[in-house]
């Protein structure tokens, strides 16, 4: 990709922002999305790119704006795109920490074309290559992330989202004997965390949405980790019509594992992530003197770089503050 195709793609991250920020605390997941939403999409149809959006906000049915398959752009370098507008609407609602505006970008054809539908992720950091898996049971990859981190199984900790669904999966991992820091919503942040030293995340186990699975994957290709991941139709009430959908579209295994390199198949991408409220990885949107100022991640798998941009928009009138 061209160097200036990432600071396009930070502007476009911190604009989805800046616009759901309006939304923090108000209770309202619904309106602070779809600010992203909107704004995320005006951003990209202002570049000079011809952009494919493969991982989005679902069908053209179901979604007016960002869906899977819509072309974006003035015309240019063809590129395919992954987003989540808004990852954590209910963080972001709710004024509770981590949430996000993500993107991902690398050359076309390169990036999972697939529906928006769950999937089963397992993810660890760069040590723990070929020693988890997802078809392993829980308490196997819990012993062996023990093992090759030189910890004990009391002290790992794993990451899974706190769903109904995984009542199970947390069962089997506390009879493990390991921990379980529980997150209501922001798995893209969850697996992301476990490449990262000072998270206090060893492991990320669970099921959640694939346009996350994408997104967090392009990020660990980038920064060093593992991901795994594997499509559930069966926890989507649309899961058989989105099925149909992706036979016509994926060009991978349905019911198969999906591996790294079969959700980003290049090594030249990108993953930008923005804070809309504070978090571990970002700081959140803030305003003062007249003054924007947003905090942004980009992990760039091309050069192996992340870089963190710290940015003032002062409009007409803002000023700048050194700290």
């Amino acid at each position: 990709m061209h160097p200036a195709r990432l600071l396009d793609m930070l502007a476009v991250a911190e604009k989805a922002a800046i616009a759901s920020a309006n939304w923090i605390g108000r209770g309202d997941k619904t309106a602070a999305d779809q600010a992203a939403t909107t704004a995320m999409r005006d951003a990209f149809n202002d570049l000079d790119i011809c952009g494919r959006i493969v991982i989005g906000e679902g069908e053209r049915d179901e979604a007016p704006m960002l869906f899977i398959g819509e072309e974006l752009g003035l015309g240019g370098e063809e590129l395919d795109i992954a987003v989540d507008p808004l990852e954590g609407t209910n963080l972001c609602a709710f004024g509770k920490p981590n949430a996000l505006t993500t993107v991902a970008v690398a050359p076309r054809g390169t990036l999972l074309y697939a529906p928006d539908t769950y999937m089963d992720k397992i993810a660890a950091g760069p040590a723990c290559t070929g020693v988890v898996g997802i078809d392993k049971a829980p308490a196997e990859n819990v012993a062996a992330v023990a093992r090759t981190l030189g910890k004990s199984v009391e002290d790992v900790v794993v990451c899974i989202l706190d769903r109904p669904r995984h009542q199970d999966l947390i069962a089997a991992v506390r009879a493990a004997g390991a921990r379980i820091r529980l997150i209501d919503d922001g798995d893209v942040f969850g697996a992301i965390a476990t490449a990262v030293p000072g998270t206090g995340i060893d492991l990320y186990l669970g099921s959640g949405g694939a346009p996350e699975g994408v997104l967090a994957c392009t990020g660990l290709k980038a920064i060093g980790g593992v991901f795994e991941g594997r499509l559930r139709f069966d926890l989507d009430e649309d899961g058989e019509e989105k099925r149909c959908r992706a036979e016509q579209t994926a060009e991978v295994d349905l019911d198969g594992v999906l591996t790294m390199d079969m959700l980003v198949r290049s090594d030249d991408a990108a993953f930008v992530a923005c804070g809309v409220t504070d978090g571990e990885m970002v700081s959140g949107v803030t305003r003062a003197d007249g003054s924007i100022v947003t905090e942004c991640v980009l992990m760039n798998a091309a050069d192996r770089t992340v870089r963190f941009v710290k940015t003032c928009h002062r409009g007409e009138t803002g000023a700048v503050r050194f700290r």
